[in-house]
């Protein structure tokens, strides 16, 4: 089973993009590189404001009460002995 990007893999690497387009921009144009960066960097938190808030890891608050079994819990994150 191979490995697949989900959404906030696609997150993240726009996150690098958006910092490094705007390093790239600053050195390859006239456009001073703080300002390059700084524009970017707006779209940077404009990809985690909507990672965060807008398609965020919960649908509904309830979710975060819901208790998961330890059984659930894939044995790499998990701090106890998997059953299997």
């Amino acid at each position: 089973m191979g490995y697949t990007l989900h959404y906030y893999d696609i997150v993240l690497l726009c996150i690098a993009a958006s910092l490094g387009l705007g390093a790239l921009i600053g050195y390859a144009t006239a456009v001073p590189i703080e300002a390059s960066i700084v524009g970017l960097g707006l779209v940077a938190i404009a990809f985690i404001g909507h990672a965060l808030f807008v398609n965020g890891p919960v649908d509904q608050p309830e979710d975060l009460t819901e208790e998961v079994p330890a059984e659930d819990v894939p044995q790499v994150l998990s701090p106890v002995d998997s059953p299997e």
